[in-house]
């Protein structure tokens, strides 16, 4: 099995606001989110946080393709 880890940003530039997005998102539903270590919360805290963040981005796409 690799070791490599998967938590990248395809768009380096975009890291930044990608790590705000996920702390909005975070205080939004209500997970205790912190900068670095968060291995206090359960994987489905943390996996809440990165579905709502999919949910929210496909919304705000859909949005843009539909014009408004």
């Amino acid at each position: 099995m690799s070791s490599k880890s998967t938590n990248t940003t395809n768009v380096p530039e975009a890291r930044e606001a990608m790590d705000k997005f996920k702390m909005e998102v975070a205080g939004e539903i209500g997970v205790p989110l912190t900068n670095g270590y968060n291995g206090n919360l359960t994987s489905a805290q943390n996996g809440s946080v990165g579905g709502y963040m999919v949910k929210k981005m496909i919304e705000a796409q859909e949005r843009q393709m539909a014009g408004k």
